[in-house]
């Protein structure tokens, strides 16, 4: 698979036999992707590269995105193995990684394309992601409202080539003080 700027997909072709996609924002993508990319392994967590998704600008560069301008998120689209590693657990762990309750803003990370999101491929994912996001609410995230959009997964488009797996290719990169693994106790 090659990325590269304006390249569009609507997230479900060229799957693997048997995988499915999760598409999430949360604040700056390379921290994102580094994350999921380096906690679960390579047959559950096949490939998440970075881009854009929830905007209405048709081929959004990173430059565009970053203004603000385009309505897009920094976004990881994950091809995962249902067989490996649920959809519930990959939600999961997006709410332990990131603050869920800071409104377009993930640390120093500020604007819209920094936004907390799921974006949904099927309805199955779309009721499983309001079911862990209400019991995160209750559970883990009490002392803040958690303001996480769920949404459709519309159009995708890849990031510019540089930015896959930029902190691997990038050792020391900026990394989002927001992206750690938070200690919660199992949700009930």
């Amino acid at each position: 698979m090659s990325f590269g700027e304006g390249a569009a997909s609507n997230g479900t072709s060229n799957l693997p036999a048997g995988a499915q996609k999760a598409t999430l924002a949360a604040g700056c993508f390379w921290g994102i992707e580094h994350m999921y990319i380096h906690h679960f392994p390579r047959d559950a967590v096949m490939s998440a590269p970075v881009g854009y998704i929830g905007g209405d600008t048709k081929n959004p560069s990173y430059r565009a995105v970053c203004s603000g301008s385009t309505g897009h998120a920094e976004a990881v689209q994950i091809t995962f193995d249902p067989a490996k590693v649920s959809y519930r657990t990959l939600l999961e762990f997006f709410y332990k990684m990131h603050d869920p309750t800071t409104l377009n803003r993930q640390g120093p990370d500020t604007g819209s394309q920094y936004r907390s999101g799921i974006f949904y491929h099927d309805a199955e994912q779309e009721k499983t992601a309001r079911e862990v996001t209400q019991k995160v609410s209750e559970q883990w995230w009490k002392q803040g409202k958690v303001v996480t959009e769920i949404l459709p997964a519309g159009q995708w488009w890849d990031a510019e080539s540089y930015h896959q797996k930029y902190l691997d290719n990038n050792p020391g990169g900026y990394e989002c003080p927001s992206h750690y693994l938070r200690k919660f106790p199992d949700l009930q």
